[in-house]
């Protein structure tokens, strides 16, 4: 009992000192994804609130697991957070080794989700997913996802492969960002991608989106319709943002971050900006959190089973 005693006014003291230096947030992907822009909203509110430097390290690759084992490596003291998306949760299924396991990390928020998204170069003749299916049988076409075990990959091998049964090659990239690029060049002129990283190109014209993975229409692109809708009911998938430190950090360190992050998330101009992106806010209690993750392993584990997906 003493040594528990002990234990907890050592734990109140780390979050009381917590921070007193800069922290350092990896993001398992190259620049301009969800996780990317995601991590930069976060770290320009965390500076405010607790008063010091937040450094965004991008380490992308092997599909977010070479910056996730990083993190889950580090010391457990609150200066190495990571931001990334469900891919994590996607990860711990699809590889039989990603360098981590869950018990590796505590879940301290999740910040934000969209859906996922199917879109083509402007210059590829398609208007709806019924005519991408077409063009598809008829030719060899491939497609770019963020990466191997991100959500959105598994929404493209879910609706091309598995329902349509259209045998198209993911092309796996590090990032939105990468694959955004090669997607406005034609090279693969298909992309399955969560909404913010391609959103800009498709507002300056240099993408079509054909269909939306949501349950209902998202304000950003009204007149883009649901899967559903497009005739492909069944699949609603979403690609989330959380935010994880080491297991072994103290709670009042993990608890501290909640707040501050659930602060951020109900502030206008934080939630100016998600709008912004077409990101959704989320947000809630630790605990709820750390539920909602182990539901989504369950659930892509699942998922990974069914389209029967490897990574590369």
């Amino acid at each position: 009992m003493a040594f528990s005693i002990a234990w907890a006014f050592a734990g109140t003291g780390h979050a009381q000192e917590w921070p007193s230096k800069p922290i350092r947030v990896v993001v398992p992907f190259s620049p301009a994804g969800p996780a990317d822009i995601i991590a930069r909203l976060v770290g320009q509110k965390l500076n405010e609130y607790l008063g010091q430097q937040v450094i965004v390290d991008n380490r992308a690759g092997a599909g977010g697991n070479i910056g996730t084992a990083a993190v889950a490596k580090s010391a457990p003291d609150g200066y190495s957070v990571l931001v990334t998306s469900s891919a994590i949760a996607v990860n711990l299924s699809l590889y039989s080794n990603p360098g981590y396991t869950e018990r590796d990390f505590i879940p301290a928020a999740v910040v934000a989700s969209q859906p996922n998204m199917i879109f083509v170069t402007a210059s590829l003749p398609p208007k709806t997913l019924a005519e991408l299916f077409t063009l598809a049988k008829g030719s060899k076409l491939a497609y770019a996802s963020p990466g191997s075990g991100t959500t959105p990959q598994l929404t493209g091998e879910n609706l091309f492969n598995v329902v349509g049964k259209l045998n198209m090659t993911p092309i796996h990239f590090r990032g939105a960002g990468q694959a955004v690029v090669a997607v406005v060049s034609g090279e693969p002129p298909v992309g399955s991608m969560a909404i913010s990283g391609p959103l800009p190109q498709v507002k300056a014209g240099k993408l079509r989106v054909l269909a939306v993975s949501s349950a209902k229409r998202i304000s950003a692109l009204p007149d883009v319709p649901t899967f559903a809708e497009a005739g492909f009911p069944g699949i609603e998938d979403y690609t989330w943002i959380g935010v994880f430190l080491p297991a072994g950090t103290p709670s009042p360190i993990v608890q501290k971050l909640n707040e501050a992050i659930n602060r951020a998330i109900q502030a206008s101009d934080f939630r100016e900006r998600l709008e912004a992106s077409a990101f959704d806010p989320v947000g809630g209690p630790q605990p709820r959190i750390a539920d909602y993750v182990k539901a989504e392993i369950v659930k892509w584990a699942k998922v990974v089973r069914d389209t029967g997906a490897k990574p590369d």
